[in-house]
């Protein structure tokens, strides 16, 4: 359990800090940048769960790293949404 948060936890955090940029840059365009991060944070998904030597959990820990990303970013467009009004295009 201690690998699989060791390359779990810094796709979350990633996710946290790519949440805060865009909810700091570019609030009126949280919902364009939102799915940039989204994806950002797959391919640092990959990477991270394919340079691990140990094939068994892949998919658990994949799922986990996008799943907690994908919470994080929702509780991100949803407060860009109620403070700043986002709406597509800026």
């Amino acid at each position: 359990m201690a690998l699989s948060l060791r390359s779990v936890i810094p796709v979350w955090v990633a996710a946290a800090l790519g949440a805060a940029a865009v909810l700091l840059i570019a609030p009126s365009s949280a919902l364009v940048w939102v799915p940039v991060v989204m994806a950002a944070l797959v391919l640092l998904t990959f990477a991270i769960q394919l340079s691990l030597a140990r094939k068994e959990g892949l998919v658990e820990r994949m799922v986990a790293s996008l799943s907690g990303a994908l919470g994080i970013l929702v509780v991100a467009t949803l407060i860009a949404w109620l403070v700043g009004g986002a709406t597509v295009g800026g």
